[in-house]
């Protein structure tokens, strides 16, 4: 039978979370959580970044052991010594940062430790590749299984870590942010599988920031504050409002406070750039004070845009003026010295090395500024992270503990606080909220919102439709590698935006 928004799903649950308590060091993440996760339903978990989903998650991976109380799969209490206790279980996670081995196949990486043999036990490549080709059918994609996993874009990556959970069959399923790089198309078709095994009577956790998608697929939602269980209750039940207000136990008075700001005067020239294949003819500019907002549907181009205009990529035909110069193409120390920064989509790989500690990373781009007689003590850059880390309100434990250790919200407040310390002329910000929740979103775009105000000129690349609504004061719309719309803040809706990035014109 299938399940419908709202049903109480009587009978015992497939997994139980009793009582559970985490702590690392001092810092308590998990503090007696308890709920139920039924097979046929979709169960929502949210809380702010830093509420303890993540450890929960791991605990469910077998990566963590709960210090006290237990988990429990069909009604007996199971204790997972690691992730193939957990897998054994019939648990699979999908988690929010793709986990791709870079120079396998796209099929060696979904039969990764469960290969299919010949009969004289060797890895029995055709059956594998049939299995990728097969699994990607099922999800309607278009993905090579014999490629390499490296330069896979980030929602590739992902459809990629979605084959790998589905290939295991598993009867309890984990997703953690699945969709945060996913365009609406994929969104929905990845929807339509997650609602297919659900009605087979998998029991799915759906860990999400985006309301809308809980509401639309989710029956039943714990939320979490400060490692605490707030309540679980029946979607049907709960206005967004609710959750939100039981999430940061207070009143969120606006998620986009956007400053009035003077413009000034023209930072950013970007003129008829061009990348054979990728995009063309591309020009813009970029104020003081103002904050210009890239917008379209993945794969457009926008990423790619902004980082031939930082160094990252060459380009083949245009020009960049910087403040009134030409600067020197396919060279981001040129961009950097000349006081760009730039935040780029993947914060895990291309942001942040996350093996080193905190402080390090902050310090990372300034590194021989704060050196004396080519040495780099230890203090100087302790006062350094101290005092950016303070002003985005960086929830750590140290600042000696390794960057990885953070949740995804305070990771990205790292990864602006190392370029916000370069005191730059122009910020660029790739996703900068992707993947975080909606406390540390308005945290983000007030610090935004303040930057644009002192002056900084501020590119964002962003998939989010209200929050390009909300803080830009230009938006350019790009599609198909190619400038689609320009839009005043005064004129941009969701629908002028939208048809614009799917090369439509606007109905009256």
């Amino acid at each position: 039978m299938t399940a419908t928004p709202g049903e109480s799903r009587p009978g015992p649950a497939l997994l139980e979370v009793r009582e559970v308590t985490k702590s690392f060091g001092a810092v308590a993440a998990v503090q007696g959580v308890s709920f139920p996760l039924y097979a046929g339903e979709a169960h929502a978990l949210v809380g702010e970044n830093g509420a303890g989903k993540s450890t929960i998650v791991k605990m469910l991976a077998g990566v963590h052991r709960p210090d006290t109380g237990a988990l429990a799969v069909h009604g007996t209490e199971v204790e997972f010594t690691g992730p193939g206790d957990a897998k054994a279980a019939g648990i699979a996670v999908i988690y929010q940062e793709p986990t791709l081995f870079p120079d396998l196949s796209v099929a060696e990486n979904i039969a990764m430790g469960n290969q299919p043999l010949t009969r004289l036990r060797q890895i029995d490549r055709r059956a594998m590749h049939d299995n990728a080709a097969r699994l990607f059918t099922r999800l309607g994609v278009h993905i090579d299984p014999d490629r390499p996993a490296r330069g896979l874009s980030i929602a590739d990556q992902q459809l990629v870590e979605i084959a790998k959970a589905l290939s295991s069959e598993a009867r309890v399923l984990i997703m953690d942010e699945p969709t945060a790089a996913l365009s609406g198309v994929e969104v929905d078709r990845l929807f339509a599988v997650t609602r297919a095994l659900r009605d087979e009577g998998a029991a799915i956790m759906f860990i999400s920031h985006r309301f809308e998608e809980i509401t639309a697929l989710c029956q039943r939602v714990t939320i979490m504050r400060d490692g605490r269980h707030v309540c679980t209750e029946l979607v049907a039940d709960l206005s967004v409002d609710d959750m939100i207000r039981r999430m940061v136990g207070r009143d969120l008075s606006t998620l986009f406070p956007k400053q009035d700001t003077e413009i000034g005067e023209t930072v950013l020239e970007v003129e008829g750039l061009g990348r054979e294949g990728v995009f063309r003819d591309i020009s813009f500019s970029v104020r003081a004070g103002e904050i210009v907002a890239l917008a379209g549907l993945v794969g457009a181009g926008r990423s790619e845009v902004m980082q031939a205009v930082f160094g990252v990529d060459r380009y083949d035909t245009g020009s960049v003026r910087f403040l009134g110069k030409p600067l020197k193409p396919g060279s981001p120390r040129a961009a950097m010295a000349a006081g760009m920064a730039l935040v780029p989509e993947d914060r895990r790989q291309q942001g942040l090395i996350m093996e080193l500690s905190v402080e390090r990373n902050v310090t990372l781009p300034r590194s021989r500024a704060l050196a004396r007689l080519g040495l780099l003590f230890g203090a100087a850059e302790r006062r350094e992270a101290t005092s950016w880390t303070g002003q985005l309100q960086t929830k750590l434990g140290r600042l000696s503990d390794p960057v990885g250790t953070l949740s995804g919200g305070n990771q990205q407040k790292v990864v602006l606080a190392k370029w916000l310390a370069t005191d730059p002329k122009l910020l660029i910000v790739d996703e900068p909220t992707r993947g975080i929740d909606v406390g540390t979103k308005a945290e983000v775009h007030r610090l935004m919102s303040a930057l644009a105000a002192r002056g900084l000129a501020v590119v964002m690349v962003s998939s989010e439709l209200p929050e390009v609504l909300g803080m830009a004061d230009r938006i350019i719309v790009l599609r198909e590698g190619h400038v689609a719309a320009r839009l005043t803040r005064a004129e941009a809706t969701e629908e002028s935006v939208m048809y614009a990035a799917m090369g439509q014109q606007v109905t009256t």
